[in-house]
């Protein structure tokens, strides 16, 4: 079976041109609204563009149309933020590996949102990383398991989300996990570190974020 992957790019802030050498080889991409200007910095090219388009630049959307790029316009007035259509859109094209960018920042409701879709029942069966900014977050659902890298003593933090993870055992992490559990809404998981460049986490069930706040440090 093929396995699919889509970068999907959103607003925020500037992207580091830098983070395009942390992307995997994909099969396509799309934009959220003014995603479009940061997909461009970052050399990529662009298949889909969805939003109200109320922050992209017009003649840069005019553009990417022009050469192709399809467009896809929704109201203003909607029940989703661009970035959920994005991620839903990317589904429903067959991505079963999807790398969301964004450089950050912004209001934090929006911010809040995109942790929370990133979790969205329709992406249960892909496998969900976000670059933002220096960090690189990955949603780990049980049973599951993901494979890290990075500098000894890097920081990694491990974030129950929801209900309690349980079955949580991590190597090569200096506060070893041995099939425990991680409750949500705490911050025990927090500021753990990288005892060998390659770490492993896993778990049994309830889902995790794995974020490493530093991965794409320039």
């Amino acid at each position: 079976m093929v396995e699919t992957t889509a970068v999907v790019v959103i607003g925020g802030l500037p992207i580091n041109k830098s983070v395009a050498k942390y992307l995997p080889k994909h099969d396509f991409v799309i934009a959220a609204d003014s995603g479009l200007h940061s997909a461009i910095d970052l050399g990529l090219r662009v298949n889909l563009v969805i939003g109200d388009m109320d922050s992209v630049d017009h003649a840069v959307l005019a553009a990417a149309e022009a050469n192709g790029v399809i467009v896809q316009r929704v109201p203003h007035d909607k029940e989703a933020t661009d970035t959920e259509l994005a991620l839903l859109s990317a589904v429903s094209q067959g991505a079963r590996h999807i790398v969301l960018v964004t450089g950050g920042g912004g209001r934090l409701d929006h911010q809040l949102g995109v942790l929370t879709v990133l979790q969205h029942p329709a992406l249960k069966d892909c496998a969900v990383v976000a670059l933002w900014d220096t960090a690189r977050l990955q949603l780990l659902r049980g049973p599951g398991l993901c494979t890290i890298h990075g500098k000894v003593g890097d920081v990694v933090g491990l974030v129950a989300q929801d209900e309690t993870a349980t079955g949580v055992t991590t190597d090569g992490l200096k506060w070893a996990l041995n099939d425990d559990s991680l409750t949500a809404h705490t911050s025990r998981g927090v500021s753990n570190e990288l005892t060998a460049t390659t770490a492993t986490i896993s778990i049994a069930s309830g889902q995790l974020f794995v974020i490493q706040p530093n991965a794409m440090e320039a």
